[in-house]
């Protein structure tokens, strides 16, 4: 989509112009000289927050999109409440960003009709807009871009999204920037000792992969920041099988692990001063006869033993020797997001990912960004007491709790058993996985959390 700056607004008749009003309605007018213009009704201006104001600015141009028109045009200052307090910079970046997403379709197996894609293919921005606005339009552009992206990785099907074509999906991304790529073989994983990922593999006859993304893009005396992002490229939920109405998605169980190599890319294209890493543990939970079992006992990176309850509790196995290997790195903070559990999705619903911590400031943070991105998490608790219902019998700990109840809690606290002498957030990012009703999004995966971790990356 082409964002175009003029001083005044174009002529064409097929240029629709969007005007706000505080009124609960939305619809189209059409003047006698037959120029549209959208009346988009946000409510009163108090009950508008920066978190659904990113919602509105989809359902304008989904709007547009609807109507099948191709240009917009709005003043510079149109789609800036006053209210919101937002600098020109800021406002910017979150127009092109949600305009950008708003715009995406999964067109890859369509066949294209005569007619074309319904896409909107020019934004023209009329009036005088100061430097820091064009800025952030341009900042915007490539946010929403790589949101995008993220949703082509998670929305390709898991017969061709393998883990050796997630770690080529990981080199295609950073291609042309400063990042590098590393991508470990099973014979590698073996010598390491990285038993969790091998055990949940080796039902597969797609062969596992560990994928690591480098960006040293600051000073050689800073500490990195790691983003570990779970890779299961399909998930059957292994001998312990899903039932039918919930496998029908999980070639999506791989989103953290495209939201983490995208949000790294996105720094490199950024040219952020920064150093990143990105770990992606990345395999298939696959039945067959080299299947793990309910029962085995897995020795992972760290050391640690965990005796297998369920094999549909793989992410956080894989997960575990990540979050080992992240050490490597003398981190300053690691940062993991998994689709690990639809416990998550009971406790919040699809509008919310779920966040732990064990910092309770960089939790504040991450709830403070999160509304002002519109990609929102809600902080969980972390307790110890909850580390008596994952222990294991025959070994240090079981995969998943002995109860029903909590278990997006045992999930993290299973996770905070491999996590080192380092800060340290889990995104349970289950919920937002997909697009859900009134968020202005195709169907298909949402590309949460990009829009959060970018702006994390970039203020910290």
């Amino acid at each position: 989509m082409l964002f175009k700056f003029a001083k005044t607004a174009p002529s064409d008749e097929s240029v629709t112009q969007i005007i706000i009003h505080q009124g609960s309605k939305t619809w189209f007018e059409v003047s006698a000289d037959g120029r549209r213009s959208l009346q988009l009704g946000m409510g009163p201006a108090k009950s508008v927050k920066r978190r659904n104001y990113a919602a509105y600015l989809r359902k304008a141009l989904s709007q547009i999109k609807n109507q099948r028109l191709k240009n917009v045009a709005l003043g510079t200052h149109d789609l800036m409440p006053a209210h919101l307090k937002l600098l020109p910079e800021a406002a910017g970046e979150l127009m092109a960003a949600n305009f950008e997403m708003a715009n995406f379709e999964f067109l890859v197996y369509k066949t294209p009709p005569k007619e074309g894609w319904n896409l909107v293919e020019q934004v023209t921005l009329v009036g005088e807009a100061p430097p820091s606005f064009k800025k952030g339009i341009a900042a915007g552009q490539l946010i929403g871009q790589s949101v995008n992206e993220t949703r082509v990785l998670a929305n390709t099907p898991g017969g061709e999204m393998t883990p050796v074509g997630l770690a080529q999906a990981a080199r295609e991304a950073i291609k042309g920037t400063r990042a590098r790529l590393k991508v470990l073989n099973v014979a590698q994983m073996k010598k390491l000792g990285m038993g969790a990922i091998l055990g949940v593999a080796a039902g597969s006859p797609q062969p596992p992969r560990f994928i690591i993304m480098e960006y040293f893009g600051g000073a050689k005396s800073e500490k990195p920041l790691v983003l570990v992002g779970k890779g299961v490229t399909f998930d059957t939920g292994g001998l312990n099988l899903k039932p039918g109405d919930h496998i029908y998605e999980m070639h999506m169980d791989m989103s953290g692990g495209a939201a983490v190599i995208h949000a790294l890319a996105l720094a490199a294209k950024l040219n952020l001063k920064k150093n990143i890493i990105a770990l992606v543990p990345a395999v298939e939970n696959m039945l067959g006869g080299a299947s793990y079992r309910p029962g085995d006992i897995l020795r992972t990176l760290s050391g640690k033993t965990v005796e297998v309850l369920n094999t549909d509790g793989e992410g956080r196995l894989i997960l575990a020797d990540a979050l080992t290997y992240a050490a490597r790195y003398n981190p300053r903070l690691v940062v993991d997001v998994a689709t690990l559990t639809g416990a998550a999705m009971v406790a919040l619903g699809h509008r919310v990912n779920a966040l732990f911590s064990s910092d309770e400031k960089i939790a504040r943070q991450f709830v403070e960004i999160g509304e002002q991105t519109g990609d929102p998490v809600w902080p969980m608790p972390l307790w110890p007491e909850y580390e008596d219902d994952i222990r294991g019998n025959f070994a240090d700990w079981a995969n998943v709790g002995r109860s029903k109840m909590g278990g997006a809690i045992h999930g993290a606290v299973f996770l905070k058993q491999f996590v080192q002498d380092y800060p340290w957030v889990h995104i349970d990012m289950a919920p937002r996985m997909t697009a859900a009703e009134g968020d202005y999004l195709a169907k298909g995966a949402s590309g949460s959390p990009v829009p959060l971790l970018a702006a994390f990356l970039r203020k910290h």
